[in-house]
């Protein structure tokens, strides 16, 4: 055996979680609420205060760490890593080489694949939207402005979105329309 589950407890969520001991190292882990889920196999850890919970599950040699919450049916594995104050649920699933970071979110039925990574702050509102005439604009994140599949600095868009739309072909009442949408997402978005 790997690791094997104290007596320590925490409850989460309503929850009774179990902290898991390092058998080879002797050293405390994290916390799981039931032994799938966490792997007896392969290097995969959960240690600080990460918390793994429901039908969620950490195998292979994925690490969670620091205070990253997995829960949910989702799953971690490969050499993922989910650190800090991530959270990863729902059915989603972090595979491969991915990372999870920071205060970063994945929830739902989303995948995190091969070597990418996921960090930054998570949004505490909902993001801006307006549905224009020719495309959709939305901030892809922060300080961006996605219309269309093009996604550039809020910056980027105030000086070239002249340029852009007739390459796109816009008509020049368009052109103006995304113009004020532009500045609306200058003044407001995030």
């Amino acid at each position: 055996m790997k690791y094997e589950i104290t007596e320590n407890t925490k409850r989460v969520w309503g929850v009774i979680l179990h902290q898991v001991r390092y058998v080879e190292s002797g050293e405390l882990g994290g916390w799981i609420e039931k032994e799938s889920n966490l792997s007896q196999n392969g290097d995969a850890q959960v240690s600080g205060d990460a918390r793994v919970w429901g039908n969620a599950r950490v195998s292979g040699d994925a690490q969670v760490s620091g205070d990253a919450q997995v829960s949910g049916n989702a799953q971690v594995s490969g050499n993922a890593q989910v650190l800090g104050d991530a959270q990863v649920s729902g059915n989603a699933q972090v595979l491969g080489n991915a990372q999870v970071l920071g205060d970063a979110q994945v929830l739902g039925d989303a995948q995190v694949l091969g070597d990418a990574r996921v960090s930054g702050d998570i949004w505490k509102t909902s993001p801006l939207y307006i549905q224009g005439t020719v495309h959709a604009l939305t901030n892809c994140k922060k300080g961006h402005i996605q219309i269309g599949c093009k996604c550039f600095t809020f910056d980027y868009w105030s000086k070239h979105f002249k340029t852009i739309g007739k390459a796109e072909g816009y008509t020049p009442e368009q052109i103006e329309e995304y113009g004020h949408y532009i500045e609306l997402f200058r003044k407001v978005g995030k």
